[in-house]
């Protein structure tokens, strides 16, 4: 390989359980364009890339799939979602705040849910990020964007409750 591209080409989430939530995929879409568009993806032991990567939940965990820019696999990781769970269920709680307060005139509610949900949203990330310290090397913007994925992935995905309950 020429030249080590430590970063992602390609993000796809398999999201087999779809519940149509427009506000989900808008956020997904998102995510996936900022994070192609500026992230740092290194995985450890492996020469660079640039790499693809496939988010799915497998027996009630979240996989991480791996792949070069060909499509060959390079590694897959998977971590349990319990560490999670509280901020999941913290996030969603004030996401739905954040829009039910959009319908209603007056900034001074919208700018305090935004602040807390963008403070869960760090620490969400830098759980992230501590969790897959020994794995893959990621920055605080690609970990942000992650976990929006993740997030969008176990929104969607109705076997997997643990944003409710």
């Amino acid at each position: 390989m020429a030249s080590a591209e430590y970063r992602l080409c390609d993000v796809a989430v398999n999201c087999s359980f779809k519940t149509r939530d427009a506000r989900v995929e808008r956020e997904q879409a998102l995510a996936v364009i900022d994070l192609l568009e500026s992230n740092t993806f290194v995985p450890i032991g492996h020469d660079g890339g640039p790499y693809r990567l496939k988010i799915e939940t497998a027996d009630g965990r979240l996989a991480l799939h791996v792949a070069d820019d060909n499509g060959a696999h390079v590694v897959s990781h998977y971590l349990s979602l319990t560490p999670f769970r509280r901020l999941l269920k913290d996030y969603t709680r004030i996401c739905d705040s954040f829009y039910d307060v959009i319908r209603r005139p007056g900034p001074e509610q919208l700018e305090a849910i935004d602040m807390g949900r963008r403070g869960i949203h760090n620490e969400a990330a830098e759980l992230l990020r501590e969790r897959l310290s020994t794995k893959v090397n990621i920055d605080k913007n690609t970990a942000r964007r992650l976990f929006t994925l993740i997030y969008a992935l176990l929104a969607r995905n109705a076997p997997y409750q643990v944003l409710l309950t």
